[in-house]
């Protein structure tokens, strides 16, 4: 790779400057991408930066040596700067005219930052349905055909593989927060939006593998069993990678076999994906409703000496290891010493024959009022348990005899009834349920404020 890009490549946006040449680089990739080539005029560029650095916007040029130039001077560094960082060439056609051109390299590179800064997420279904043409169709060039379904099947598995990284590393993310505003604003404002909305639902639903893998394999299967097939393709792969013909036969074997295996073992990535997003989900819920429960028995004591350790910990910005050093903690166990028990400790002495003398055994009739009211605390507490036919219930009850309703209409007085709304936002994605959610604008109902969401029927 080093023998492509400059050695100092990705100093401009590793600088003190970075912001003005990431800028400035997005800037003249916009003008030139809209040319036939992407070479434009270097006067033209020189422009559009003098007006970039004469917005009140432009963030400030430090440490260069044309930082304390004009506009005009500060454009024209940055053009010389990006050239001797590699990022650009300037030439000069035959009438004497400079033109500035992106390297080819520095236009991938740039592609991919931009797809990262506006948060792109890949289209399996795209994918998919190349894959599945491609297998379908006829053609008179079945070499090419094949290279582009590996290609397709390899940024298939790519994204699965990075969808399931992008959750795990919000799993991680969750122990930073710790209020219930920033866990509700992870779960519903970035997680529900940036994975489940745009890749996690599409892929349960449009973009499910299992509608199209069954062909896919069937007719890659059905090739790699043609006689004519593997020789046709093999002819047209030796040709365009220039290897031998027997080289090349071997190569669309294992082409074919990459990719059936590929979506016979999709499963397994599909699968992972499926735990670790109903691993998030429920720990974000729990985690809520931990910081929401304030009770005096133990478990609300032991959740307030949590969090008191936890602002210590944060405000002296302690290691983990560090916990031993907060004071209250001394005096909040005690711990009593023990000598040492050897095996004589255990020891049980014989007891003589002492005689036995029975007893009535008392019957005792019990407590029928005592035992229904622990029966009805019991039941009382199964009602509280909220699952996904419940919160289907309670969305119908709710509703009536409309076809859709706002989130922020549904009773919202205390902790409970906020917590049931989260649990009808979290299940509204789900396909076997009666109604369907489309979140809409933040609001604010007696003290909670979450992101409003419409609720229709199916």
């Amino acid at each position: 790779m080093f023998q492509v890009l400059p050695g100092n490549f990705f100093v401009p946006l590793s600088s003190p400057n970075k912001i003005v040449y990431w800028e400035c680089i997005c800037k003249l990739f916009s003008v030139m991408e809209h040319q036939l080539s992407f070479g434009v005029e270097r006067d033209v560029l020189v422009d559009e930066l003098q007006y970039y650095f004469e917005q009140s916007a432009a963030a400030e040029i430090v440490g260069e040596d044309f930082a304390g130039a004009d506009n005009r001077g500060k454009a024209n560094g940055i053009l010389r700067r990006l050239e001797y960082y590699g990022w650009i060439e300037i030439e000069t056609d035959k009438s004497y005219v400079q033109r500035v051109n992106f390297k080819e390299y520095s236009v991938r590179i740039l592609k991919t930052l931009l797809e990262i800064e506006e948060g792109k997420q890949i289209e399996y279904q795209g994918y998919i349905y190349t894959i599945y043409s491609l297998v379908r169709g006829t053609t008179d060039n079945p070499g090419v055909v094949l290279l582009q379904i590996l290609e397709n099947t390899d940024l298939l598995i790519t994204g699965l593989k990075n969808l399931n990284s992008n959750i795990k590393h919000y799993i991680d993310e969750l122990t930073k927060h710790s209020t219930v505003a920033e866990i509700m604003d992870a779960l519903f404002n970035d997680y529900i939006t940036n994975i489940v909305d745009k890749a996690y639902h599409r892929l349960l639903t449009s973009d499910n593998v299992s509608k199209f893998r069954p062909e896919i394999i069937e007719r890659l299967e059905s090739k790699s069993k043609n006689k004519s097939y593997i020789d046709k393709t093999a002819a047209e792969i030796a040709g365009l990678q220039e290897i031998e013909k027997d080289t090349a036969k071997e190569q669309v074997y294992r082409y074919l076999h990459e990719v059936i295996e590929a979506f016979r073992n999709m499963d397994d990535i599909l699968n992972e994906i499926n735990q670790k997003n109903t691993q998030y989900q429920r720990a974000a819920i729990n985690r809520a409703k931990f910081l929401l429960s304030g009770n005096e028995d133990i478990r609300g004591q032991i959740k307030e000496i949590l969090l008191g350790m936890n602002e210590v910990i944060n405000e002296e910005r302690m290691e983990l290891g560090g916990i031993y050093e907060i004071e209250f903690l001394n005096n909040l166990v005690r711990i009593y010493s023990c000598s040492f028990l050897d095996e004589n400790s255990f020891y049980s002495p014989i007891e003589g024959k002492k005689e036995f003398i029975p007893r009535q055994m008392e019957r005792h009739e019990p407590d029928v009022a005592l035992r229904q009211e622990k029966m009805r605390c019991m039941m009382e507490k199964m009602q509280k348990i909220l699952s996904p036919e419940k919160i289907d219930h309670y969305v119908r009850e709710n509703m009536g005899g409309r076809k859709e309703m706002l989130a922020t209409e549904l009773p919202l007085s205390d902790a409970e009834d906020f917590v049931k709304i989260i649990y009808v936002r979290l299940y509204g994605q789900r396909k076997n349920m009666t109604y369907g959610i489309e979140t809409t604008e933040e609001q604010e109902v007696n003290g909670f404020r979450f992101k409003d969401f419409r609720i229709w029927r199916k």
